[in-house]
């Protein structure tokens, strides 16, 4: 598919800054999920790179080609909104071959017939094909749209927040068959989320934006393992990682202000006194809530346990990080 390479990307909305200096380079064939609350920058960066909207300053490039003054069309990206934007007044599967009618694609029946079908089939919307979208629930008009997206081979997959208005089961199924298709086709995709659960498990590189700036990035497994600050380690994990003050435990090292302890961090049966604040049986595993020097910790252990609410368990830190008065790592 195509690299896209972002260089000193700047963008200001009167006194707001929506982006701050972004310089990002997403690979070739890789799935990138950008995470960060709202207003960090997300769909900004990726309104950039479909030209929807352009920086103040910087230089955006897509297979080696400088996007400079090229429209959206002219650069040859896919883009899926958080809200579903169809043809009112024409069915589904009109909805799904229009990328492919365009003249400059030149596609034959045939071919876009097979592709609008394996499509419907992956989005489970098959029996659809002839309704109108304004028939479609909501759920069902956001599948076309991506579907919409998919069935054509841009350059690059913009996708912005394309999972959110599903339900649980279906969100489920379609993050495996997106990572699944992305993965088989090579396509280069850049996805917003503020779901932990979709970059974990999608995506080949993530990006942590804060406040219009880049603060992190990596593989999700890097910036899980290896955060740079507490706010890049609070984007990943559930249950969120535990921030406590430095001298809570003894060890610190010198320069650090507080101690980010990942649920596996902690280890259970040795060390100081925590109580048992709530048990969360959760199947596979069960979640403690503890107190612990009047703190709150969450961590996680054996599905099968027997602690009870009011229990005392010893715990003790396992490779934890450090973090200075800033929030940035300092061991």
């Amino acid at each position: 598919m195509a690299e896209v390479t972002l260089a000193g990307i700047a963008k200001n909305f009167g006194s707001d800054v929506a982006l701050d200096d972004v310089t990002m380079t997403i690979p070739d064939g890789s799935f990138v999920v950008l995470l960060g609350p709202t207003g960090a920058g997300k769909t900004t960066t990726l309104r950039m790179v479909s030209g929807l909207d352009k920086p103040d300053r910087g230089q955006i490039c897509i297979d080696g080609r400088d996007m400079a003054g090229l429209t959206p069309a002219q650069r040859n990206v896919a883009m899926v909104f958080q809200q579903y934007s169809l043809y009112p007044h024409i069915t589904v599967r009109q909805n799904l071959e229009f990328p492919l009618k365009s003249p400059i694609l030149k596609t034959p029946k045939d071919v876009i017939d097979q592709k609008v079908g394996e499509i419907a089939e992956i989005l489970q919307i098959s029996h659809k094909l002839d309704n109108k979208a304004t028939e479609l629930s909501g759920g069902e008009m956001q599948r076309v749209s991506i579907g919409r997206a998919l069935v054509r081979r841009p350059s690059v997959y913009l996708m912005d927040e394309p999972l959110s208005s599903l339900d649980a089961k279906l969100r489920a199924d379609l993050r495996v068959e997106l990572k699944s298709i992305q993965a088989d086709s090579g396509a280069t995709l850049l996805y917003v989320t503020h779901d932990q659960i979709e970059a974990m498990t999608m995506a080949t590189h993530v990006g942590v934006l804060d406040k219009g700036r880049l603060v992190q990035f990596g593989s999700p497994r890097e910036i899980y393992e290896d955060p740079v600050s507490i706010y890049a380690a609070s984007r990943l994990g559930l249950p969120r990682i535990n921030v406590l003050p430095a001298d809570v435990f003894v060890g610190a090292p010198e320069g650090a202000n507080q101690i980010g302890l990942r649920p596996e961090q902690i280890m259970q049966g040795e060390g100081e006194d925590s109580f048992v604040q709530r048990v969360e049986h959760l199947g596979d595993q069960t979640r403690l809530h503890l107190n612990f020097k009047s703190h709150d910790i969450i961590t996680v252990t054996d599905a099968h346990t027997e602690l009870r609410t009011g229990d005392i368990v010893k715990i003790r830190p396992n490779k934890p990080f450090y973090f200075g008065a800033d929030g940035a790592r300092v061991a």
